[in-house]
């Protein structure tokens, strides 16, 4: 949600279909087949049955109401239509409704490998698939009450939890095996090779700790937390976020793992 905008969203038809140019379908496309060869072994088990549930067209961007009548069917969601950059309170308003925001753009060639502005590749294929998974439908319905209710200066707090596990969320099993299920990492190929190599730290997951790591969107994660299983996020929804949110704000934030952004 930053200030910054430099791609406008496809308004829908009346039928909630948008016709895209050749030139994009191709982009997703591409997109599609490259991050495809590397999710083997690396994206959790139940991000890749979400993905099959999906069965998103390979040759073209898919069109929001073929992905509403899946996750309606499975979890009661749906998608919701964006522009391109939206408000924290209708983000938070769309998942308190379980609608999940997805812009209607996707990147140019020249951002390829990465954007910041989350585009329809990203939402769609890094999250929607994970949507049909119960605890994650969950976990996002909740997280959207609590944000809507929030004050804000609670939600720069709350955009911590969102960030290291709806987006950078990494699973560590028993056998100590990693996974990922953070739609941030599994929509970048550069991050999914990353993350399962030896250069970032993967700590277990503390809620108070996840509040208080501050994190900037434009590198790769110099830090990420691990999360036992899909189903630790039901754990998660009942803890007291908001009393750790609070605990988090008098305790202040960790020094940050990275240098200053410059300028």
């Amino acid at each position: 949600m930053s200030k910054q905008q430099n791609y406008i969203a496809y308004e829908p038809d009346s039928n909630g279909c948008i016709d895209y140019p050749k030139a994009e379908n191709d982009i997703w496309s591409e997109l599609y087949a490259r991050q495809l060869v590397n999710l083997p072994g690396r994206a959790c088990p139940e991000y890749l049955q979400g993905l099959d549930k999906l069965a998103l067209p390979t040759d073209r961007i898919p069109q929001l109401p073929e992905i509403d009548e899946v996750l309606l069917q499975t979890t009661g969601w749906k998608t919701a239509a964006v522009p391109a950059l939206i408000s924290f309170g209708k983000f938070f308003e769309l998942l308190a409704n379980k609608s999940f925001p997805v812009a209607t753009f996707i990147r140019s060639r020249e951002e390829f490998d990465y954007l910041q502005e989350p585009d329809i590749f990203h939402e769609v294929f890094g999250h929607c698939p994970l949507l049909t998974n119960p605890s994650f439908a969950h976990f996002s319905h909740l997280y959207g009450q609590l944000g809507l209710a929030a004050t804000k200066e609670q939600r720069v707090f709350l955009a911590r939890l969102y960030w290291f596990t709806v987006e950078f969320g990494v699973l560590r099993n028993k056998n100590n095996d990693l996974s990922i299920y953070g739609g941030g990492i599994l929509s970048s190929p550069g991050e999914t090779l990353y993350v399962m190599g030896d250069e970032p730290e993967i700590r277990p997951f503390d809620l108070i700790d996840v509040l208080r790591t501050p994190y900037r969107i434009d590198i790769m994660q110099p830090i990420y937390y691990a999360i036992d299983n899909i189903g630790q996020l039901d754990e998660i929804a009942e803890m007291d976020i908001m009393a750790a949110v609070t605990k988090a704000q008098q305790l202040g934030l960790f020094e940050a793992a990275f240098p200053a952004k410059a300028g």
